[in-house]
């Protein structure tokens, strides 16, 4: 597979920008109080899986989580680690710690209407309201209550007063429809659904009151549906939003004490994320209050810096891990950005706009994305003023190194943050730090406390060289389990099947050198000719940059006489035909910046690429639906963004396949 050509950073870091990291403070913090040194990133990440307990002790006093526990780590098993037994903590308790009155603690951003401050009063106020209302309608520890909801302040709301009180939450976003909803969250037998009439995307009012009613009828177990009038519109049988989060006899003042949270087990559930459900009803991800609110307050404040003087904005749904891991920015003490619409909307440059408007200094968002507006000549830091803004997150798959370096040129030389992990440990396995250089395409280095390594088939380590992704020693935000899993089987077969007591994320991975990473795509669909082994990432970074080409998609499909079918799906620019002239440029631009092995057997104008909610190709489904498979048992229509052009895909030739 190709290594990036691209062997100087692109970013390193200044003496300034190390001497005032957060990572840096944490450094100086384990060296005093338990005596390990560490000269740099990579000597921290180090002793941090060396010493697996240590590291989690030293994130817990050093955030000031309270009396440090006696045990950290029973034993170090994959499956069934056990964190911090004993020990008894709320998330929430974290988030109030947090409030103060200079800065907001939520900016509300929509298609329909000017930024809105949710101030920490506000937010705070309201969630102890509803966690009355909660309480009201027979909820407590380990009832589910369930949104069916788009990204605004009252989804944070619904979450923390959930999780004040001992229950599990559990969302999706309104562009699911009712089946699709009903298959993640009908597992659960909610008590109490919170939703909205609707939500507005691309200019357009989406009335979702039909399919709330719908969803209702399909939850028998539900003692009550809170709506909120995004639209404006009522519903029949539903309580008021503002009916179950104000209290009429509040005077302007607030007292944290407001909120009466519930001491809950280290592993009791926090929440439950899905699977994509693209091959099968969604597994629901079980993850617990403490493992999450370890892992959160790392990831945000050592490995983004993030902290009480930013604001944080990563364009995310309520149904993807992202929206969780911003909602962790209250962790820290930041200002975080929900927006309810398109990143495009009413122009390609729109989040970039939205960026400068709130003053943002980390902002997320996709390769996807960037690589729209490089195709659409936005030119970010010209048009706004993006001043403010220190770092860019990007995951949803990887990077192209021309982008990464589209971003230096055209918003500024800031750290391109570019992480990969998952919905499984609800954060990531590898992607930046302050104070590690970022070279173009490639992610900076492992987190703190992941164990990470790349395997071969016989289960060695590799160093510069294609291996699986797999993760050697526990963290604390693996799921507990998987929902309605009674023995665990489901679990190990997802993680542990391939190397028994190792986690195999199903990544295909090279470790540099220097000791970047470079993600290659998803080991279940790399493309295998002749043996030899090519990541589909790589081919997408090439035909991608093409100014005629939107998207693309390579599959490699193994036929039943033996044969292997490789074809390219690409997706043009408006007014631009696939002639013979641009196939033979496609073809040479392969063949020139990968190999000849990497030239499709054939090239395929698509209408168009299918995603899964959260974006990613479906290459696998569509494997499998061009090997012959039924349709209807390749995928669920409901877990994608365009189920529409399956029966393009299914209607090609037979003799291709």
């Amino acid at each position: 597979m190709m290594r990036s050509e691209h062997t100087a950073p692109q970013w390193i870091p200044d003496a300034e920008t190390i001497a005032g990291a957060r990572i840096t403070d944490f450094t100086r913090f384990v060296r005093q109080r338990y005596g390990v040194t560490a000269a740099d990133y990579h000597e921290l990440q180090r002793w941090s899986v060396w010493d697996i307990p240590g590291f989690w002790r030293a994130v817990w006093d050093y955030f000031e989580l309270g009396v440090t526990p006696a045990e950290v780590l029973t034993e170090s098993v994959m499956p069934g680690a056990r964190w911090f037994p004993g020990t008894r903590l709320n998330y929430v308790d974290q988030v109030v710690r947090q409030a103060r009155t200079d800065r907001p603690a939520i900016i509300a951003l929509g298609e329909d209407a000017p930024a809105r401050e949710v101030s920490w009063a506000e937010m705070l106020s309201r969630t102890a309201v509803l966690a009355r209302s909660l309480r009201a309608l027979g909820v407590g520890p380990g009832d589910r209550v369930v949104g069916y909801l788009p990204n605004i302040p009252e989804t944070v709301i619904a979450f923390l007063a959930t999780a004040s009180v001992g229950a599990i939450w559990s969302a999706c976003g309104q562009d699911y429809t009712a089946a699709a909803a009903w298959d993640r969250l009908g597992q659960l037998e909610p008590t109490v659904l919170i939703t909205a009439d609707g939500y507005r995307y691309g200019g357009r009012a989406h009335d979702k009151r039909d399919e709330i009613t719908s969803l209702r009828a399909a939850l028998p177990t539900l003692r009550g549906t809170i709506l909120l009038a995004r639209l404006g519109h009522t519903l029949a049988g539903t309580l008021d939003w503002d009916d179950a989060t104000e209290d009429p006899a509040r005077d302007l003042g607030w007292d944290p004490a407001e909120i009466e949270t519930v001491p809950v087990d280290f592993a009791h559930p926090l929440w439950v994320l899905y699977s994509s459900g693209t091959t099968g009803k969604p597994k629901g991800i079980v993850h617990g209050h403490g493992g999450v609110l370890l892992e959160h307050l790392k990831a945000v404040a050592l490995q983004s810096d993030i902290g009480p003087g930013d604001t944080f904005f990563w364009y995310t749904s309520p149904s993807w891990m992202m929206w969780n891991l911003q909602v962790a920015g209250l962790l820290a003490g930041a200002t975080i950005v929900c927006y309810d619409g398109s990143p495009a909307y009413p122009s390609p440059d729109a989040l970039w706009a939205m960026a400068a408007r709130t003053g943002t200094t980390v902002l997320g968002t996709s390769p996807g994305y960037v690589l729209s507006c490089e195709k659409a000549g936005v030119r970010p830091s010209r048009a706004h003023d993006l001043s403010e803004l220190r770092q860019i997150g990007i995951t949803g798959s990887a990077l192209p190194a021309t982008s990464s370096l589209w971003l230096r040129d055209h918003i500024g030389d800031i750290p391109i943050s570019s992480i990969s992990g998952g919905t499984d440990v609800v954060s990531a396995f590898l992607g930046g730090a302050p104070t590690v250089p970022v070279w173009p395409g490639e992610l900076s280095a492992p987190y703190l406390g992941v164990a990470l390594q790349a395997w071969d088939e016989s289960g060695e380590p590799v160093h510069g060289a294609v291996g699986e992704l797999v993760i050697t020693a526990p963290m604390p935000s693996m799921p507990l389990r998987f929902w309605n899993d009674p023995d665990g089987s489901r679990y190990r077969d997802a993680y542990f099947d391939t190397y028994p007591g190792v986690w195999r994320h199903g990544d295909w991975i090279t470790v540099n050198p220097h000791g970047s990473i470079t993600v290659h795509g998803r080991s279940d669909s790399t493309l295998n000719r002749n043996g030899i082994r090519m990541g589909s990432a790589e081919i997408y970074q090439a035909v991608e940059a093409l100014p005629e080409v939107l998207e693309a998609l390579v599959l490699g499909v193994e036929q039943p006489d033996g044969g292997y079918w490789m074809p390219l799906f690409v997706v043009l620019s408006e007014g631009v035909d696939l002639t013979d002239d641009l196939r033979d440029r496609i073809t040479r631009t392969i063949r020139t910046q990968l190999s000849p092995r990497h030239v499709p057997d054939e090239i395929l104008c698509a209408p168009g690429i299918p995603h899964t909610r959260t974006g990613k190709k479906l290459e696998v489904p569509l494997k499998r639906l061009l090997q012959g498979a039924d349709p209807s048992r390749v995928v669920d229509p409901s877990a994608i963004d365009a189920p529409e052009l399956l029966s393009w895909y299914a209607a090609l030739p037979s003799a291709q396949v």
